[in-house]
């Protein structure tokens, strides 16, 4: 069974991806000219959220920022095969990451997805789009700092996506580390090795874990660890 494929999750996903690639454009097109190297960019994205982190995703509450089809279809064959039931996704903006993990839930038989939000203008969007593919039963959209918001978290995680502000992936990691399975897949998704040590963390084995960059979507920063402990 592929959810992906045909039916409401496709159609979903077909249109929130439109509707992204039109809304983040000027964005796109803004940083483009500025002429910068990604180093750069990434140096003035993190001086923002260490000077003020709301405000700077306030002013990106328009913007979906979201995985690109592949990188989707990848967290999907991801959660397939470790036979998820439980996930955790950090950085649910629009929700389109989370149609994608939540459909791999339905399709291995069901299960709970726990996504956290910044902003609530984009939660509220996230709950709309999963209701609209028919996947809001196996999902719950917190609001707030996910340093708050996931302090509740029930263990036994199968799968953990990264994909929000880049400075807190490590201490977003080591608030869910009691949480993990052995065996349990994180995806880090723009986890930048110039971003708060997430990079080295989990690529020292005496930390518990295996990582290593993908080649999915080059040059976005995308890691792949599992939990070794």
């Amino acid at each position: 069974m592929d959810s992906l494929s045909t039916g409401r999750v496709a159609d979903v996903l077909a249109r929130l991806h439109r509707d992204a690639e039109a809304a983040d454009r000027q964005l796109i097109e803004a940083y483009s000219s500025q002429g910068a190297t990604q180093e750069q960019m990434i140096g003035q994205i993190l001086e923002q959220e260490a000077k003020d982190l709301k405000a700077l995703y306030g002013g990106l509450a328009g913007n979906f920022l979201n995985v690109t089809p592949e990188f989707g279809r990848f967290c999907y064959i991801a959660a397939r095969a470790c036979k998820a039931t439980h996930i955790v996704e950090f950085g649910t903006s629009m929700g389109i990451s989370t149609i994608y993990l939540a459909a791999a839930l339905r399709d291995n038989g069901g299960g709970t997805l726990i996504g956290t939000e910044l902003e609530p203008a984009k939660a509220a969007r996230a709950r709309e789009n999963l209701e609209a593919a028919g996947l809001d039963d196996l999902a719950e959209v917190r609001v707030g700092d996910a340093r708050e918001t996931l302090k509740q978290v029930d263990g036994g995680l199968d799968l953990v996506l990264l994909d929000g502000a880049f400075s807190l992936y490590l201490d977003v990691l080591k608030l869910l580390e009691p949480r993990l399975k052995t065996g349990a897949l994180i995806v880090g998704e723009n986890a930048f090795e110039q971003a708060s040590g997430y990079i080295q963390y989990v690529r020292d084995p005496r930390n518990g874990y295996l990582s290593q960059p993908m080649a999915q979507d080059p040059g976005r920063g995308n890691e792949l660890t599992v939990v070794t402990r």
